[in-house]
C-alpha cells in the first residue's frame, strides 16, 4: 500500500512539472548542404534549421520540401511569403540579406534560413 502511495505521489509531481500546454524543447538540426545542385542556387545551403516538437530528420524534410515550393512562388512586394506545404503553414521573410522561414503544424515548429 505504501508503494502505491509513492507511485501516486510521483505521478502527481510529474503532472505538475509538465503542464499540458508546455512547449517542446527546441533543438538545433544543422543544415541541408547544397539542396539545389545544378541550379542557379548551387552551393547555397538551408542553414540554421531548428525543430520544436519534431525530429531533426522531419525538420530537414520540411525545410527541403517547403523551401523548394517557395522558390516556385513569385515573391510578393511586401517581402512576406505565406503558403502551405504538406499540411504545414509556412511564412517566409524575404527582407534582409538572408531569407528566414517558419513552418508550423499542430504546435510543431521548424525554422530555417536560406
Amino acid at each position: 500500500m505504501r508503494r502505491l502511495g509513492i507511485v501516486v505521489l510521483l505521478l502527481g509531481v510529474t503532472a505538475v512539472a509538465a503542464p499540458a500546454g508546455a512547449t517542446a524543447a527546441t533543438r538545433s538540426c544543422g543544415s541541408v548542404s547544397d539542396p539545389y545542385a545544378g541550379t542557379r542556387y548551387e552551393g547555397v545551403d538551408l542553414s540554421a534549421i531548428t525543430a520544436s516538437g519534431v525530429s531533426c530528420r522531419t525538420a530537414k524534410r520540411v525545410a527541403r520540401g517547403a523551401h523548394r515550393k517557395a522558390l516556385g512562388i513569385t515573391p510578393p512586394p511586401s517581402g512576406m511569403r505565406t503558403y502551405s506545404w504538406d499540411g504545414w503553414r509556412v511564412t517566409g521573410d524575404l527582407r534582409g540579406s538572408s531569407d528566414r522561414y517558419v513552418a508550423t503544424k499542430a504546435g510543431k515548429r521548424v525554422r530555417w534560413r536560406f
